[in-house]
């Protein structure tokens, strides 16, 4: 059915959205079955009245059956009988329907209530006679009528009272979910410091506000990321393609003296440049979106390999590269990007290293452990973990050309993060800088 068509599309607005509220739904769930039981309780209660008073007018009837059966078996019947109450009378007669004995009153009454009888067969001196005790249902129809006429006012008036309390406590429950909702409702992309109030309590309501606050922190932090990452990509960016144009424009100006071929090497460092940015930012791009592959696809990856195949680039490349403490180790993963973090921290010590680089790599408590060392600077306590952040560079390493653009380091983490290990500098080196990467090994 669609939305023009139900029931409660043709109600006024407000009235629309209070018939559709958890609040009203609540109250009227809670009343419809509260209403139910006690109907139902009700016609038992009346129901086991009306069993109850038959049941002790069943008792007066046998015990007035008992008395009169007893008189008439010693002869010692009175024309006459009386019994306690008037709605019980008693008649005996005789074998031809005769009338020897009855109580005053005899007939039943003029409203047509039902009545109760019974009867017994007597053998006497003159011959059997049949005593019949009757009971008047009037008494027992009145009072289990007087309770259905209280039930039915009590009923809907106790119904009334639970909705009007469901409705009360419903609403002052649901009334901080109903602040998170507005304070939500006006958060928007340049509001994200703002946070949804905390109730006091500590139930369902103050966890989904401690929550939601969480989730807002999360995004705010996600958003700040975001927006110094887009602004740092575009720095980087603006430097080389700005040597290009200059290179450019300098030729175009100046064509008698330009050096086509020194220009065109040029163009071409710096597009090699642009393309490996390009392809660090898609990278990581990728992996904010959780879009690295799914860890189904990995294989094992032999990481002594990887660090003996960039231990020879780096020594064709004039680098001392010392790999004596390196063993064998395995681990499960996507080759391409563990090659990538590899190398990565090769390049990096690389670059900052005086004489030499060390790798050592083991297998320790169940993880591949790689330590790729230099002898350079060091780096300084305080920038022992900023050196992971994006577009970060030392000091002594702040231009592109020969710092790179800062991103390897924060690449090399996510990767092996995205591989259940982690990356940190060594505390405790006290010559150059060591990194020491850990990932769980492959069994």
């Amino acid at each position: 059915m669609t939305e023009a068509g139900t029931p409660t599309s043709r109600l006024p607005s407000g009235m629309r959205d209070t018939v559709r509220s958890v609040r009203f739904r609540t109250t009227a769930v809670a009343t419809v079955a509260v209403l139910a039981v006690l109907v139902l309780a009700g016609v038992w209660l009346v129901g086991l009245q009306r069993w109850t008073l038959v049941e002790n007018l069943d008792e007066a009837l046998r015990t007035h059956l008992t008395d009169v059966t007893a008189l008439a078996a010693t002869g010692a019947l009175q024309p006459e009988l009386s019994v306690a109450g008037d709605d019980i009378s008693v008649r005996v007669t005789d074998s031809d329907g005769a009338v020897l004995a009855a109580t005053p009153d005899l007939e039943p009454s003029d409203r047509g209530d039902p009545l109760r009888v019974i009867s017994d067969s007597v053998p006497t001196r003159n011959g059997t006679v049949l005593v019949t005790v009757t009971g008047d249902l009037g008494d027992v129809e009145e009072s289990a009528s007087a309770l259905r006429r209280a039930l039915a006012v009590t009923i809907p008036l106790l119904a009334a009272v639970l909705a009007a309390l469901v409705w009360r406590l419903v609403g002052r429950t649901l009334r901080p979910v109903e602040q998170i909702r507005k304070e939500v409702e006006e958060i928007g992309g340049t509001h994200l410091d703002r946070r949804v109030p905390e109730p006091v309590t500590a139930d369902e309501v103050g966890r989904l506000a401690r929550t939601m606050n969480q989730m807002l922190e999360r995004i705010e932090a996600a958003t700040e990321q975001q927006r110094r990452f887009v602004a740092d990509a575009a720095h980087e960016l603006r430097s080389p393609l700005a040597r290009l144009r200059s290179s450019l424009e300098v030729d175009i100006a100046h064509p008698g003296t330009a050096d086509a071929g020194r220009t065109l090497e040029s163009l071409h460092e710096e597009v090699v440049g642009l393309q490996r940015l390009v392809e660090d930012l898609l990278l990581l791009a990728r992996s904010d979106a959780g879009a690295d592959g799914p860890a189904a696809t990995w294989e094992a990856v032999d990481l002594d390999d990887m660090v003996m195949e960039e231990a020879t680039r780096m020594r064709s490349a004039g680098v001392t590269v010392d790999t004596s403490g390196v063993s064998a180790a395995q681990v499960r993963g996507d080759g391409l990007q563990l090659a990538r973090a590899v190398r990565n921290l090769a390049e990096n010590a690389a670059r900052h290293a005086g004489n030499r680089v060390t790798f050592e790599l083991g297998e320790f408590d169940g993880h591949a452990v790689l330590a790729v060392s230099d002898d350079g600077a060091g780096i300084p306590e305080e920038m022992r973990d900023a050196v992971f952040g994006r577009f970060t560079r030392l000091d002594e390493a702040r231009s592109s050309d020969s710092g790179g653009v800062g991103l390897g380091l924060a690449i090399t983490r996510e990767i092996v993060r995205n591989h259940g290990g982690d990356v940190a500098v060594d505390p405790e080196s006290e010559v150059g800088a060591r990194f020491i990467l850990r990932i769980p090994a492959f069994s």
